[in-house]
């Protein structure tokens, strides 16, 4: 028997019950018929960054951002394309600091573009600064 794991839906927030070795077949979810994994970072917010983190049971790397800052506007393409190349293994979420400023003095938020890595619903690291998509990959690979 497989191992199942609990993943959030993106679009309704669902928790969902997918065994892991479907990971790579494009699960749906069961409330909203959506796909779970789109290939790209979701835009969280407080109340969907919480759901995410405690109910996936795949890690999740949060990129801490602002529409001001030019270094975060240089590595959103490359976050992007790092979430085509890690999903379905991890999940990629955005949060923009300024919008959601309780969440960044939560963690500690000094600079930006800032990623973390959580896995089991706590932070395992975390990266200060733009980094192009194979360095995202890498970074994330040597640490899971």
């Amino acid at each position: 028997m497989s191992e199942s794991l609990h993943l959030v839906c993106p679009h309704c927030q669902a928790v969902n019950r997918v065994p892991a070795t479907r990971l790579s077949q494009g699960p749906k979810c069961g409330q909203c018929h959506q796909a779970l994994f789109s290939g790209h970072p979701l835009a969280l917010t407080s109340k969907s960054f919480e759901t995410h983190l405690a109910r996936n049971d795949i890690p999740l790397l949060v990129d801490f951002w602002a529409d001001w800052c030019g270094p975060c506007k240089m590595m959103a393409p490359a976050f992007a394309q790092a979430a085509q190349i890690l999903e379905p293994r991890v999940r990629l979420g955005k949060v923009d600091t300024e919008a959601e400023q309780q969440l960044s003095a939560r963690y500690n938020i000094r600079s930006i573009p800032t990623l973390i890595l959580f896995k089991g619903g706590k932070e395992l690291t975390r990266q200060a600064g733009a980094l192009s998509a194979q360095d995202i990959v890498r970074w994330v690979n040597s640490q899971l």
